[in-house]
């Protein structure tokens, strides 16, 4: 199955004329003033907003939104809610100054809220488990099919739609998240259901056996939405958009939660699946205790770990690093560890490596680029960092950005930079493959890690919250 690669929708001003209800029948509303609150209703899902490791507010639309009330001077007021039917009651109700919850830009919706700027482009998918036959491929193979859709989503209109279009397409609405149902599907407990592609994009990782069976759409929008008398703040959201600011801030939330997800693979996926119920078990323990003495999140650790080895503390390279952390014999000589293979040294001594890399870079950089900063280091040395970090800076970009890095890394294989560094040569290209496979699997196994293996597996299937559409 080709890629499937999140778009960023950033129309022309004069393409983004203000939607919403007869003007004449709805009262203007006049943005806060600067010190005042910007009251938002959200979803708690990984692709809008939640909180991190650090127990801080993070996710796209979050990213977005406090960017935007910064660029204004106003103060924000998150207000999570458990559907989206809950999200668009708010708006009608005036109860928020603005919803961005991962909404649908849709005509219905138009008739009734104030339309604001979109910022990511997706398309719907029908989603099934991979092993059911036949696999519905076109829309007429869907007549006779279970599918169930979060109620009052966009997904419902589609297959309203398509129900009227084809014989014998038929659906359920369900009260549970998108992600929920997505999870129900990779359990087999019913045959379908619809995602956006970017909560697909997210929740294959943690169910590998969930597969897109088709795109039911060309493109749709995800964005904002107010109230029907928030025509002012409508129009300044959508200016600030389009506006460079906007712009750079859209790309940079790209950057952090969906770029690095990469190719989907579900051999290897599957295989992270089992061995963390099968390995992670005895090793996380030790991982928690590293984590208290480095400062090193438990699951991070983990997640470094499994990269080294997969979880073999056996693990023995053909260039001689061991354990399950593959330390190199000097690195372990300097730690201190005696015996690379006992999973208790090696997980603390590797801990302390990364925590030693992570101390080393400036106070400056922000989380948590100074985390993939420090990933990078373990994998390729410091020496190799420091160099591309200089490089960074002679080619005008930021060293202290992961997003820049990554383009510049690569740089110490080619020979028209690596001469004139002081480490030389390296296999730059390394180190970023490096983090964006940890990143993945550090998803995964965060979530198992919330939910431990002793819970059933329904809370692993809450731990990933949902998104709808």
């Amino acid at each position: 199955m080709p890629r499937f690669r999140l778009l960023i929708a950033l129309l022309p001003l004069a393409m983004l004329q203000a939607c919403g209800p007869d003007e004449a029948s709805v009262a203007t509303l006049e943005p806060p003033e600067p010190g005042e609150t910007l009251r938002v209703a959200t979803r708690n899902a990984a692709t809008t907003y939640y909180l991190d490791r650090r127990q801080e507010p993070a996710g796209p639309e979050h990213d977005l939104v406090q960017a935007f009330a910064e660029a204004n001077g106003w103060q924000v007021e998150w207000v999570p809610l458990g559907s989206t039917a809950e999200v668009l009651e708010a708006l009608e109700g005036d109860a928020v100054d603005l919803a961005a919850a991962g909404l649908t830009h849709l005509p219905s919706r138009d008739e009734r809220f104030r339309q604001g700027p979109s910022h990511t482009d997706v398309v719907e998918q029908l989603v099934c488990h991979r092993e059911m036959r036949p696999m519905p491929r076109e829309v007429e193979e869907m007549a006779g099919v279970e599918i169930r859709v979060t109620a009052d989503s966009s997904y419902t209109e589609r297959l309203e739609s398509l129900s009227n279009d084809y014989t014998g397409i038929a659906y359920a609405e369900d009260p549970r998240t998108t992600e929920m149902l997505l999870a129900a599907v990779a359990e087999r407990q019913i045959d379908c259901t619809l995602a956006d592609s970017n909560i697909v994009q997210v929740v294959r990782r943690h169910f590998p056996h969930l597969e897109v069976a088709m795109n039911l759409t060309r493109g749709d929008r995800l964005g904002w939405y107010l109230p029907a008398g928030h025509r002012a703040l409508a129009a300044r959201a959508r200016e600030w958009m389009a506006s460079p600011e906007g712009e750079a801030r859209v790309e940079t939330m790209q950057h952090r939660y969906y770029d690095y997800i990469g190719d989907f693979d579900f051999v290897d996926l599957r295989a992270l699946n089992r061995r963390i119920e099968e390995r992670l078990p005895s090793f996380l323990e030790l991982f928690v205790k590293a984590s208290e003495e480095t400062g090193m999140p438990a699951d991070l650790l983990a997640a470094l770990a499994y990269q080294e080895s997969h979880w073999d503390p056996g693990a023995v390279s053909p260039t001689g690093v061991r354990g399950i952390m593959m330390l190199t014999r000097n690195t372990a000589e300097s730690l201190g560890v005696a015996n690379r293979l006992d999973p208790a040294e090696a997980i603390d001594g590797g801990a302390r490596y990364l925590a030693d890399r992570h101390d080393r870079l400036p106070d400056t950089i922000p989380e948590p680029d100074r985390t993939y900063l420090a990933l990078a280091s373990y994998n390729i040395g410091r020496g190799h960092l420091l160099d591309a970090r200089e490089l960074a800076r002679e080619l005008g970009k930021d060293p202290d950005s992961w997003a820049d890095m990554r383009e510049v890394l690569p740089l110490k294989a080619d020979k028209r930079y690596y001469p004139q560094t002081r480490y030389g040569y390296a296999r730059g290209y390394e180190p970023v493959h490096y983090v964006q496979r940890i990143r993945n699997y550090l998803d995964v196994i965060s979530a198992a890690i919330e939910w431990t293996p002793l819970e059933e597996p329904t809370a692993r299937e809450e731990a990933v919250a949902g998104n709808e559409g």
